[in-house]
Formats: C-alpha cells, sequence, structure tokens
C-alpha cells in the first residue's frame, strides 16, 4: 500500500524486453530483493538492485508483466524519462496522501494544462468506465501522486498542481496528449461493490 506521496522522481536507465531498470537513491535506501515500489503508480517488484557508487544514485529493476503493459502508461516510457517514485508505506508511517494501491485502474490523457495563480490546472480525459469513481473533492492517483479532483465532467475532470508538487514530481515533464495512470479512490470500487451484491 502507498500514499500517493512520491518520494523521489527517478529516471529510467534502461527497457529491454519487459524489463525497466530505474535509476534512484532515496527510495533505495535499504531496499530489498521483493520489496514493492510504486513507478508511475503501479506497484512494481524490485528483482534486481545495484549500487552505483558515490554519486548516491542507484539503479533497481521491475519485470513489467502483459497487464501492466496493458493497464498502464509504462510500456511508452523511453531511457531518460523521469518516473515517480514511492516506498510502500510502514505501518508506522504518517498517511498524508490517501490509501493507494498501486493497481493502475487505467490511463488518462492530458487535455490542457493552465495557470491560475501559483497554480496549474491539469485537464484530464478519463476512460467512462473509471469515470464513475471521479468525485469533485474526492482522491484520485494521477502517475502515483495523490491529488483533489476539482471538477468532473461527462468525460474529464480537473486537478489543481501546487509548485511544491510540479517541483517534485514528474508533471512538470509532462505535456498535453500524454498519457497517464490513474487509480481512482479504492473506497468509491468496494461501495460499488457492495452496493451491486
Amino acid at each position: 500500500m502507498f500514499t500517493g506521496i512520491v518520494e523521489e522522481v527517478g529516471v529510467v536507465a534502461k527497457i529491454s524486453g519487459n524489463a525497466m531498470t530505474v535509476r534512484a537513491s532515496k527510495v533505495t535506501e535499504g531496499l530489498k530483493l521483493g520489496d514493492s515500489i510504486a513507478v508511475n503508480g503501479a506497484c512494481l517488484t524490485a528483482v534486481s538492485f545495484s549500487e552505483r557508487g558515490k554519486s548516491g544514485e542507484n539503479e533497481f529493476s521491475v519485470d513489467l508483466s502483459p497487464e501492466t503493459m496493458r493497464r498502464t502508461s509504462l510500456g511508452q516510457l523511453s531511457e531518460g524519462r523521469p518516473v515517480n517514485l514511492e516506498r510502500a508505506l510502514l505501518a508506522s508511517d504518517r498517511m498524508g496522501g490517501h490509501i493507494v494501491q498501486g493497481h493502475v485502474d487505467g490511463t488518462g490523457r492530458i487535455m490542457s494544462t493552465k495557470p491560475e495563480g501559483d497554480s496549474i490546472i491539469f485537464r484530464i480525459r478519463v476512460p467512462k468506465r473509471l469515470n464513475r469513481y471521479i468525485v469533485e473533492k474526492g482522491f484520485v492517483a494521477v502517475d502515483g501522486i495523490s491529488l483533489t479532483v476539482v471538477k468532473r465532467s461527462a468525460s474529464s475532470f480537473t486537478i489543481a498542481v501546487i509548485p511544491y508538487t510540479l517541483d517534485n514530481t514528474n508533471l512538470a515533464s509532462l505535456s498535453v496528449g500524454d498519457r497517464v495512470n490513474l487509480e481512482a479512490d479504492i473506497l468509491a470500487k468496494y461501495v460499488e461493490s457492495l452496493l451491486d451484491r
């Protein structure tokens, strides 16, 4: 489980077949093989790890299953691209964001960005099957970032991104048309499942 509070922006070092290697420093502290790391919001398993020396940047590798490739935007990453990283939540940690499982529901597309005061308003197109879980002032994880929905329409939603979030995530590197991973609030999905029964 994660909180959607990005710990570090890493860099894709290598992609080879269904394996991806990421260069990072903070999330590799105390890393053990088999640990979970959210990469752009997708919970992945560290399958190898190497220390790079005095620079403080290490590398870890993950395998990307066919389901991960279908469900997320990770298959469109290229070497050198920044990615949001978060280690799994410890029971003793503060819950700074919201409950994020790292189980990406699907992808959306950035439709527009516009300044509003010190913030940037991102408008994101959401697949119809996910739109029912998006509510104004509710939570959504966008590339693993816990964000609050500002407005919702029939096919999109907006989020207000403050300067700190822009500076400490991969959002500044994204452009209109880029795909982002979306995870709806788990509470909405559980409520729907219970009501269906």
